[in-house]
């Protein structure tokens, strides 16, 4: 499937150096496919599908910790 290749393409991408807007790119097109994944894996129930969803969400959890920053003590 072309979607699953797509997803396994964006798990490569390196999550170095990366400036403020990238990161909101890669957080939006990560939400992207985890959505349409989802759909696919209600349809097939194929855990290796669940598998690419878990790791997909735990690399944008990565970039959206570092996009909200450290909450400052006033």
């Amino acid at each position: 499937m072309e979607l699953i290749e797509r997803a396994l393409e964006f798990e490569k991408t390196s999550l170095k150096s990366l400036s403020t807007s990238d990161r909101v790119k890669i957080s939006r097109e990560a939400k992207s496919l985890i959505l349409s994944l989802n759909e696919v894996y209600k349809e097939e129930k194929d855990e290796e599908i669940m598998e690419l969803m878990k790791r997909l969400t735990a690399l944008k959890r990565k970039v959206e910790k570092r996009l909200k920053g450290r909450p400052t003590s006033s």
